[in-house]
Order: C-alpha cells, then sequence, then structure tokens
C-alpha cells in the first residue's frame, strides 16, 4: 500500500515538475526595490550533525547580494532540526529563522521565521524527486505579519559526472501568501551539486524568479553557490 502510494505521490510531482517549467518559460518572470532583470549572487553555507539516528541538526547561513551583485541587502540564520524516523520517503523539519533586510534607505530590517517543512522524497525513472511543503510565521519589524506556504519540487537526474560527482538537478519553488490567499513568487533552479570531501558538498545553480508587486510583474536572476557540511 505504501509503495503504491508512493509511486502515485511522485507520479503526480512529476506531472507538476514538467508543468511548472512549461509555465515558467511561456509566462516569464519577483518584486523587490531592484531594476527590472537584475542579476544577483546568492550564497549558502551550513553545517549539520547527526543527533541521534532519526535527528539531525542544522545551522544555515545564508546572503544575497542584490544591484548586479555589488550591493548586499539580505542575509539570514536558519537553525533546524530533521525527524527521519517516521518513514524512509518523508522528512519532517522543524526550524527557526532569523533574517535581516536592507530597505530602500539602507535600514536592516529583522524578521523572525519558524516553519515548519514536510518533505516527501523518492525515485520514479531512476530520478530522485524531492517535494517539500513549508508553512511559516513571518514576523516583521515593519509591515504586517503573515502566514506563508511554500512548496519546492525538485528533480535530480540519476547520473554523476567526473570524479566530482556532478549531479544536474532542476527544481521550482511557488511562494503563497495565507493572507488574501495571493501568490507571491516563483523560483526555476537549474544546477549541480557535487562531492568536494567525505563530510563537504557543494553546489552551483542559477535561479529565475518571477512575481508580482504592487500590480506589476518583475523578474530577476541569480547565480547562487553552496556548500554543505555533514557530520
Amino acid at each position: 500500500m505504501t509503495k503504491t502510494l508512493t509511486a502515485a505521490v511522485f507520479h503526480r510531482t512529476a506531472r507538476l515538475l514538467l508543468a511548472a517549467l512549461v509555465i515558467g518559460v511561456v509566462i516569464g518572470s519577483a518584486c523587490f526595490a531592484f531594476d527590472e532583470g537584475d542579476f544577483q549572487l546568492w550564497n549558502t553555507t551550513s553545517v549539520s550533525f547527526d543527533i541521534h539516528k532519526d535527528w539531525k541538526v542544522a545551522v544555515e547561513e545564508g546572503l544575497k547580494l542584490g544591484h548586479d551583485a555589488g550591493n548586499l541587502y539580505y542575509h539570514y540564520t536558519d537553525l533546524g532540526f530533521v525527524y527521519r524516523g517516521a518513514a524512509d520517503w518523508i522528512d519532517l523539519g522543524f526550524n527557526y529563522k532569523q533574517a535581516f533586510s536592507k530597505d530602500e534607505e539602507g535600514h536592516w530590517l529583522w524578521e523572525n521565521r519558524p516553519h515548519f517543512n514536510v518533505t516527501v522524497k523518492g525515485r520514479l525513472w531512476d530520478i530522485d524527486l524531492a517535494d517539500r511543503s513549508r508553512f511559516e510565521f513571518r514576523d516583521k519589524e515593519v509591515d504586517e505579519d503573515l502566514w506563508r506556504y511554500t512548496n519546492q519540487l525538485a528533480a535530480k537526474l540519476p547520473f554523476e559526472l567526473t570524479r566530482f560527482k556532478l549531479r544536474p538537478y532542476f527544481a521550482d519553488q511557488v511562494y503563497l501568501n495565507f493572507e488574501g490567499k495571493t501568490f507571491e513568487k516563483n523560483r526555476l533552479y537549474s544546477g549541480v551539486s557535487f562531492k568536494l570531501r567525505k563530510d563537504m558538498d557543494g553546489g552551483v545553480y542559477y535561479v529565475w524568479q518571477w512575481g508580482k508587486c504592487d500590480g506589476k510583474w518583475s523578474d530577476l536572476s541569480a547565480i547562487g553557490l553552496q556548500v554543505k557540511f555533514s557530520f
């Protein structure tokens, strides 16, 4: 029964990924205080530890540079616990994220963001799939607090290249605000993950983000760099 249910879920998520990629290409592209089509640089570094056979703890630091990758405007720290004991095909995450973003006057504003994550994992046609649902509460220094839902569907191709074990992947991430049930933005990812050493992984990706703000459609693109340590 479980295998049948998992297969059905991943047939559905595979179709959703294909649809999301087509929509992203056809419609176009997020609205921030940046020029239309701004190019950015995103960086994340994370460290995770197994604290039990079913639990691990992870800390992630992230930075974003905008205005043609020349201005630091966003950084965050995310602390989380992941429970893997429910089943092989599902992970549950309990996180707390603190973020700081720069407004148009150059002032740094804080945001507290606890979030709960459910990640369903499996394989379809030898492609590793992961579908993550995230429910987060955004406690902001300015503006009204709100709840937001995001869904990220990722597909990692079933082959490795070179001695660094390069694995191409694609992902689509949708952001929806519960307040007003409005679409916020969408991100399309294309990248490669690789192995640097036994306890260290890396990744490089390109992301295209698009959305609607103040009645206007806007987009940006970024190159992302990832480093992950696992102990």
